[in-house]
């Protein structure tokens, strides 16, 4: 599994860090992780270096299973339309899932009167469901992009999630967060975070499997091919000798559990995430000079993602949405540090960076340059 992270400023852009975006990328399909202003552009860009590294595959735009969206403030949504204009003018035929965080209140007002729900005054600009009323109203609909899409909001708290069918013009209720169909080995979670508007972080998760079958020592044990098969699909052997073989004496090592998690905007808190966490992608808007601001805007400094890193069990931390205040990211990585101290992997993001965990559960930091990308073992400190 592979995070490409194409936006690392916060909400003002600078003239090397664009706003958010990021883009999961799994042998079952693309996961957009936000997509602030200009994202198509950033996408296309990281997709013509990929091209120059021989990886064009990797972003192809017809493997993007889903859109996730960790809440609805411009800078991680304002990009999101025109993307998916674009998938349509490209010919799209693939079904696609957007993904939002909202409150129990929003969705109560949609049980209790429909689509078309009034909502209350002190509804914040940012909610989500204004967007999407406002995006479908602009043609983000299948109807008008010509290719499946589901659009769905839910309160990640609850589990509850409403979606909007018929071209938004109906509700269907879950009381589960439904998975993108392409998705069997892996899956994705919304986890409650704390911000001004409804938010989320998202985990990207794979279960641990087993370790490949030893063809070698099946061979050296004379096995023939169905006690071959039997063993390889977990099954006990008794010979004609009466030798028990074990399954497991013939597997590999086990793949372990790993998954990545990105926040979106929130305050420092512990994220409760469902499944170890090899590595967490967490803001960090502010350094310790500004924690009161970081607090009075719900946003974290660097020293606050590594208390969550530290509170969730995460083996790294990469940080990113930093303030245009802030010059070197080395600072916030040297604040980080002071609070994780040696046991956990630690880097700051830049635009175009990927973080790679491979099955063995190895993370690699590939830091973009202006050749391709340099590899750097993301191993504790």
């Amino acid at each position: 599994m592979e995070l490409h992270i194409l936006g690392t400023a916060s909400a003002r852009p600078t003239s090397t860090r664009s706003v958010s975006g990021s883009v999961f990328s799994c042998q079952e399909g693309l996961v957009v992780i936000d997509a602030g202003e200009g994202f198509q552009m950033r996408y296309s860009k990281q997709r013509s270096r990929l091209k120059q590294e021989n990886e064009p595959a990797l972003l192809r735009p017809n493997r993007i299973v889903a859109v996730a969206l960790t809440h609805g403030h411009l800078d991680h949504t304002w990009g999101l339309l025109p993307f998916l204009q674009t998938l349509s003018l490209d010919g799209r035929q693939q079904p696609l899932v957007v993904y939002g965080p909202t409150s129990n209140e929003i969705l109560d007002a949609l049980e209790a009167n429909g689509i078309d729900a009034k909502l209350s005054e002190d509804t914040p600009s940012a909610e989500l469901i204004n967007q999407y009323r406002s995006w479908f109203s602009l043609g983000g609909t299948a109807g008008h992009l010509g290719y499946p899409i589901r659009w769905l909001l839910g309160d990640p708290q609850s589990g509850r999630w409403v979606e909007f069918t018929d071209n938004a013009t109906d509700l269907v209720w879950h009381d589960s967060m439904p998975q993108p169909d392409a998705f069997t080995s892996f899956r994705m979670d919304s986890i409650p975070t704390s911000h001004s508007v409804p938010s989320c972080a998202w985990q990207l998760s794979r279960k641990e499997r087993k370790g490949a079958f030893d063809r070698d020592k099946a061979t050296l044990a004379g096995l023939n091919q169905d006690e071959r098969k039997q063993l390889s699909e977990g099954i006990d052997l008794e010979r004609d000798n009466g030798d028990i073989l074990q399954a497991s004496q013939f597997r590999g090592p086990a793949k372990p559990a790993t998954s990545i998690v990105v926040s979106g905007d929130t305050a420092e808190q512990s994220i409760q995430t469902t499944s170890p966490v090899t590595v967490l992608v967490h803001e960090a808007t502010f350094l310790n000079d500004a924690s009161d601001k970081a607090s009075e805007h719900l946003h974290s400094t660097a020293s606050g993602a590594a208390r969550t890193a530290l509170e969730c069990n995460a083996e790294h931390l990469i940080l990113t949405h930093f303030s245009a205040r802030i010059r070197d990211a080395e600072e916030a990585v040297s604040e980080a540090k002071e609070v994780l101290g040696e046991a956990h992997g630690l880097a700051s993001a830049d635009d175009g960076d990927r973080v790679r965990i491979d099955d063995d559960g190895v993370v690699l930091m590939l830091k973009r340059t202006d050749n391709g990308w340099t590899q750097h073992n993301l191993s504790h400190h």
